[in-house]
């Protein structure tokens, strides 16, 4: 299966529909008064579609098997066509298109196997999504919408050339993925002043969010959050509790970063661990759901 551990527990949903079409008014009449032989059409696939979606990771092999917390089947006859539509809820960190479309596939089916005895020419007709939310697909930059970016990697080791830089490199090239330009990436040394100096750089003209990798632990040299905090207008305390809560999920000493996050001006401002693979985690966990933060600056900008 697919790998989703780098992925966040998010509200879920999706809506799929399938259409049965019968052959006469007959098999209308008969759904409708409850006089199909097997029984009761409607109640059997719901009860069907029910058990569909929660088996669907037992029948498609790459679906994953997730928690469902909600299903709700629906029947709409439009003549001598029965709509079906399924709608299914997850908190979990993969969507539930398949396991929508999977339970109105199987409401088919069982409307098929019902009604054959009385009709002979039913169809199933499409079955398709109608809809989805959920994820990160819910949160991207809107057309047009501009964004740049400073990386700042702060490392004495990195400054010295004694190491090369990987952890600010591998943001840039998230946030290109992103479609955020970086226009300036710098490496500084774990100093209070190199740091201050590229706060004031950077927090003005066309950056609007200025990203420092590196000096958010706990040695006497890291000192990055020590420096930003003080010089933040609005500290965004649940944005650097949500990107440890995601870390510590995977690695356990991510408790013992400091990163801080919030806005000096316009500017927002987020501090990361040195490490790649801790600032590849920061990445998963804010972006790009943290970019909602640039419509509300935006909407207060015009209201």
């Amino acid at each position: 299966m697919v790998n989703i551990t780098h992925k966040s527990n998010t509200l879920r949903k999706a809506i799929a529909s399938a259409v049965v079409l019968v052959s006469s008014d007959k098999t209308i009449t008969a759904i409708k008064e409850k006089q199909v032989p097997k029984g009761d059409v409607f109640e059997f696939a719901k009860v069907a579609a029910m058990f569909a979606v929660k088996k669907t990771s037992d029948v498609i092999p790459d679906c994953h098997p997730l928690p469902i917390e909600f299903t709700q089947v629906n029947f709409h006859i439009n003549q001598l066509s029965i709509e079906i539509t399924v709608e299914v809820h997850t908190v979990y960190k993969t969507g539930v298109e398949v396991e929508a479309m999977h339970g109105a596939s199987v409401a088919a089916l069982t409307l098929y196997d019902m009604l054959k005895p009385i009709d002979k020419h039913i169809e199933i007709q499409t079955v398709k999504l109608m809809s989805k939310e959920g994820g990160k697909s819910n949160y991207s930059l809107k057309p047009g919408q501009l964004i740049g970016a400073a990386v700042i990697v702060c490392s004495d080791t990195v400054h010295k050339k004694n190491a090369e830089d990987k952890a600010g490199l591998a943001v840039i090239d998230r946030l290109r993925s992103l479609q955020i330009d970086t226009k300036h990436y710098e490496v500084i040394p774990d100093e209070a002043d190199a740091i201050k100096e590229q706060v004031k750089g950077n927090t003005q003209g066309n950056i609007q969010l200025l990203i420092f990798v590196g000096g958010t632990g706990v040695s006497p040299r890291d000192i990055t959050p020590d420096i930003i905090k003080p010089l933040l207008d609005k500290e965004l305390s649940g944005v650097m509790e949500q990107a440890r809560h995601y870390g510590q999920n995977r690695m356990p000493y991510a408790m013992l970063s400091r990163s801080v996050a919030g806005f000096i001006g316009n500017t927002l401002v987020l501090t990361m661990p040195g490490s790649t693979k801790g600032a590849l985690e920061y990445m998963d966990a804010l972006f790009p759901q943290i970019l909602h933060v640039f419509d509300i600056i935006d909407g207060s900008r015009h209201s």
